[in-house]
């Protein structure tokens, strides 16, 4: 990588808020006990880029259609830097756009993204760090000649908005933290089309089955006490929805009906078991599943048969050369795999704590 674009990554200005230094139970994570299992080293990732302070836990990423990469940056791990959208352009690194905060919660905090068909883009604020009253927001990005031109809410109400896939001209969008009136376990997937989003603001109805929900889950709390639902998002070439649960691993296939509503949803039968999914990515030209096991450490693969195979691990790291630091996020951009490393553990994570170095890293899938 370019000296001058590491030069240009460092000076960027910054804009708006973002959350406390704690998980999603509100727990301090500096000292939480790590997963004390043994984990293998597998892979040989590579240094994409080294962050500055001010991009702490980087970690959504979309493929504009340019062919420049789009990173959302939460500062999760350290709230007295603001949240915001940074591009990759091909000779240079550049802050976005200013976010606006949340009006109640005067924060702003970008997770996943995507380009939606009318050349905007969209992504998941997640406010449930600093209200959990379901303040969380899908929100747009008007561009016009690659420049952002304005930021506003298309939906409200959220939980924990977390994952954004377009599919066609509908969007969907997980919600880790769904919960209903007989569960505060819950999570769901949602749905809505342009032509809705076009309209005005969509306003949630929480802890309700919303016309919006395409379908609900339930995550069985283990031993790290995480209860976050579905997270990581994408389709396969047949336009099967696949997504999975942070808290306990399990991974859904959702098929839908020629109308777009829900026809089924199942577990898929994998040939080992998966701890923690996060971000995930299909590869359309195989259907072949790249999820982040962010609990482990691990990029997995998981094949259409659901036979499993770990891409990348290794053990507790601060990621400085390259290795992967508690993986949030994997982008396809030709024959590589994106990583960002989310570096903010919860207990029993393989990742012990939230240090000073921030990476993103990538691996040659053609070897």
């Amino acid at each position: 990588m370019k000296q001058s674009i590491i030069a240009i990554l460092l000076g960027l200005s910054l804009a708006t808020g973002c959350q406390k230094k704690e998980n999603a139970k509100g727990v301090d994570t500096g000292n939480l006990d790590s997963a004390k299992e043994t984990v293998s080293t597998v892979g040989d990732p590579k240094l994409l880029y080294t962050l500055p302070a001010k991009y702490n836990t980087p970690d959504g990423m979309a493929l504009a259609p340019d062919g420049s990469v789009y990173l959302s940056v939460p500062n999760l791990a350290d709230n007295s830097y603001p949240g915001v959208l940074v591009k990759f352009a091909a000779d240079s690194v550049q802050l976005f756009t200013s976010l606006p905060a949340h009006p109640d919660t005067k924060h702003a905090c970008p997770m996943d993204l995507a380009f939606g068909p009318d050349g905007h883009l969209y992504y998941a604020d997640n406010q449930y760090e600093n209200d959990k009253n379901y303040k969380s927001r899908l929100m747009r990005v008007r561009i016009k000649d690659g420049k952002a031109v304005g930021v506003e809410p298309v939906v409200t109400g959220f939980g924990l908005s977390n994952a954004v896939v377009w599919k066609g001209n509908t969007i969907y969008v997980t919600d880790s933290q769904w919960d209903m009136p007989d569960n505060d376990k819950g999570s769901a997937v949602f749905h809505f089309t342009l032509d809705e989003l076009n309209k005005g603001i969509v306003t949630l109805k929480p802890k309700t089955l919303d016309p919006h929900v395409l379908a609900t889950f339930t995550t069985t709390v283990n031993e790290t006490g995480v209860d976050n639902g579905v997270d990581g998002l994408d389709y396969d070439s047949k336009g099967n929805l696949f997504t999975g649960t942070f808290g306990d691993g399990t991974l859904y296939k959702l098929t839908l009906k020629p109308d777009g509503k829900l026809a089924s949803k199942e577990v898929v039968n994998v040939s080992q078991e998966i701890s923690c999914v996060d971000g995930l990515i299909i590869d359309r030209k195989t259907d072949v599943i790249y999820l982040c096991n962010s609990r482990m450490n691990a990029i997995m693969r998981v094949l259409p048969d659901g036979k499993v195979a770990t891409v990348v691990q290794n053990g507790d790291t601060d990621g400085k050369d390259g290795r992967i630091d508690q993986p949030a996020e994997v982008l396809l951009k030709g024959n590589r795999l994106f990583i960002t490393d989310y570096d903010k553990p919860e207990k029993k994570f393989v990742n012990t704590k939230a240090d000073d170095v921030h990476t993103m890293s990538y691996i040659d899938l053609t070897k």
